[in-house]
């Protein structure tokens, strides 16, 4: 996406902000009640979503130099990321091919040799069955057919993506819709994590709406920001993916400014969503901080975990990092003590019924959009109508 649109954009955002106005959907949603409490609807969100789609497993950040690797839990599903000595990033299972324990701790890490902590196999950084103990006594086998087992795996605009079948392609860019070369202004791919933190959440969804929503922001966290946050939100979709920005004082004042000196910073102001679990924010910690919170299902339909990775351009010195940290804690609070916690009492209502819908009202085009999208996936029973879904997601800026 050139510098252009994002100028165009923030153009249009401006003269909300100018006259007043919000761009508004055509009508008021409905979204089934169960939606968000139903174990079977749950289950198939998790087949149906979350083992098709590209996943965001971690941030480029994570893996910046040759020899480091990543190793964490998507979905039940153990994976190994590897920087390779010769710079390319893989993905692979985090199982060893002879019974199946995970060959590297959950975490990061350095080496260039993974070993099997049962039977003591080991495996190179390209997943090459390279040991195996008592070779003569264990008897004969193929090693290359036992090397650990690869998963789909892309780097895109300082993000890590992997697909969690074996085998099946990943048609990354398919399923960006051109949102890579949007979240390419970030800079992610320059900035150097800082910090990392978990927070247990409700119901994916019920999480996730609160990414897309403005409306709640004066009024939830008028506590911890204040109430002169602007509960007016603008949409922006690639595919099934998001921006949300706001028409507000801040973005008033820019227009003071020569187009030609606004800063990319300010062009990008907003929550950035990657469907179906990522949502990225910049925060001010005495330097630009970007937190990047990556949302999945918990074991059951009622919970979810949220990581935050903090990133930050270059390495901060102390007093930085003491900034970093107090901001980090400042985040923890206001999503784990007020967006999560009223979510686990909004799951709990909706469980004890009394209402068959929620709403989501013109000025919550985004949510709308949201659970169309996984409404159409969940009902995509096969491939081919997985990616005709992506294929009727279109690109589109609210006026």
């Amino acid at each position: 996406m050139s510098r252009q649109l994002l100028v165009e954009l923030t153009r249009r955002t401006m003269t909300h902000a100018r006259n007043g106005t919000v761009p508004l959907a055509d009508s008021v949603a409905r979204v089934p009640a169960r939606h968000y409490v139903d174990p079977e609807r749950w289950s198939l969100e998790r087949e149906r979503i979350f083992r098709r789609v590209p996943l965001v497993a971690a941030a480029s950040a994570e893996l910046a130099a040759p020899g480091t690797h990543k190793a964490l839990t998507l979905l039940d599903t153990p994976i190994l990321l590897v920087r390779g000595h010769d710079g390319g990033l893989r993905a692979f299972l985090n199982r060893c091919s002879h019974r199946g324990s995970p060959v590297a701790a959950e975490g990061c890490g350095t080496a260039r040799r993974f070993h099997c902590p049962y039977h003591g196999w080991v495996y190179d950084e390209q997943g090459t069955l390279v040991a195996v103990r008592n070779r003569a006594e264990f008897g004969a086998l193929d090693t290359d057919q036992y090397g650990l087992v690869p998963l789909a795996c892309e780097e895109r605009a300082g993000l890590v993506f992997v697909g969690l079948r074996p085998g099946a392609p990943l048609r990354l860019d398919e399923f960006l819709c051109g949102y890579g070369e949007a979240l390419a202004h970030l800079g992610l791919a320059g900035h150097a994590l800082v910090g990392r933190q978990t927070i247990a959440g409700p119901n994916w969804k019920v999480a996730y709406d609160g990414y897309l929503d403005f409306y709640h922001l004066p009024v939830l966290h008028r506590a911890t920001f204040g109430d002169a946050l602007s509960d007016k939100a603008v949409y922006d979709a690639w595919g099934p993916h998001q921006r949300v920005s706001a028409p507000d004082a801040a973005m008033a004042k820019l227009a003071a400014t020569p187009e030609a000196d606004w800063r990319t910073s300010a062009l990008t102001i907003g929550v950035w969503t990657v469907f179906p679990h990522v949502s990225i924010a910049r925060f001010d910690a005495g330097l630009p901080l970007i937190m990047v919170s990556q949302l999945l299902p918990g074991p059951d339909v009622a919970s979810s975990t949220t990581v935050q990775l903090f990133l930050a351009p270059g390495e901060p010195d102390e007093a930085a990092r003491t900034r970093i940290a107090t901001t980090m804690s400042f985040l923890e609070r206001v999503v784990g003590e007020e967006d999560y916690a009223t979510g686990f009492a909004v799951q709990r209502a909706l469980a004890a019924g009394g209402r068959d819908h929620v709403l989501f009202g013109r000025n919550e085009a985004g949510g709308q959009r949201f659970h169309r999208i996984v409404d159409a996936l969940v009902a995509a029973e096969d491939d081919a109508a997985y990616r005709a879904v992506l294929a009727r997601s279109t690109v589109e800026h609210q006026a």
